[in-house]
């Protein structure tokens, strides 16, 4: 299989499985429910859950195994990303292309759904009678942990603080590490886990999502930097030339493509996220 095949199939896979997971009945709020299903598909290339069927495929998991952290994880990227938009945060009015949710809706939906899709992916995670007890519980943990105080929102809280100060690379490379990285990386950790990896096994796909998940921000980081030379405080591109950058992007690429060398899917995703 090659990677257009391999991608298109799964974010078809992806996009209808979301539809299942979302809410349905519309037994309280219609509005509420709304919002939900517009932030989560408007759009978007998928990446998250196809790290989790990546690495969960690669050891032998099934999809039916794979399909309620990968949808769990979307839910959070969605719920982040409302959150993100609003006023008091980014105040961003445009996403994807359309109106943010706060913007189609009102600020209040707009965090009602946040919230509401941070519960629901917790909700499906522990429902997912295709993993036994301990598997739910071990993704309950690391996903609550990418994305709270020790990974995402902590990084989140962290690049805020830098619009009243200067830092270093090393500290940024940290809110990097947290606030996009950690929630890529805790996708295949997730699929590491329905496939009930080795030790070993987890560690290297461990090494591969941390990697990546720096990669990945330091090139948004430059793409930035390419539409309008004005780096904000948070971007690589304010304590390194792009040269520099490029080379340490490189590098992170490199290093996560050894390690994805046993799994096509992984590579896939590596070329496909951090293109040349």
């Amino acid at each position: 299989m090659n990677f257009q095949d391999y991608t298109q199939q799964r974010f078809s896979h992806i996009n209808k499985t979301l539809l299942d997971y979302l809410p349905h009945a519309k037994q309280y709020s219609e509005r509420l429910e709304k919002a939900m299903k517009y932030a989560v598909l408007i759009g978007g290339k998928r990446l998250r859950p196809l790290l989790v069927y990546a690495a969960g495929e690669t050891l032998g998991a099934s999809l039916e195994q794979l399909n309620a952290a990968a949808c769990a994880v979307e839910f959070i990227h969605a719920y982040s990303l409302i959150h993100d938009d609003l006023p008091a945060l980014d105040n961003d009015d445009i996403r994807r292309g359309q109106p943010s949710c706060h913007k189609a809706f009102d600020e209040a939906t707009a965090i009602l759904a946040g919230d509401a899709l941070h519960a629901l992916a917790f909700e499906i995670l522990t429902e997912n009678k295709s993993l036994n007890i301990d598997q739910r519980l071990a993704m309950v943990q690391l996903l609550a942990k990418a994305i709270g105080n020790h990974g995402m929102v902590g990084g989140q809280a962290m690049e805020f603080e830098l619009i009243d100060r200067q830092s270093n690379l090393t500290e940024l490379e940290l809110i990097h590490r947290l606030k996009t990285g950690a929630l890529i990386q805790v996708c295949v950790q997730l699929g590491a886990v329905a496939a009930n990896a080795t030790g070993i096994q987890r560690k290297q796909l461990d090494q591969y999502g941390s990697l990546l998940g720096l990669a990945f921000q330091i090139q948004d980081d430059i793409l930035d930097h390419q539409d309008d030379e004005k780096n904000p405080a948070s971007s690589y591109l304010a304590y390194t030339d792009l040269a520099s950058a490029q080379k340490r992007l490189n590098e992170l690429r490199a290093q996560a493509l050894v390690l994805a060398a046993d799994s096509l899917p992984l590579q896939f995703l590596v070329e496909y996220m951090i293109p040349y």
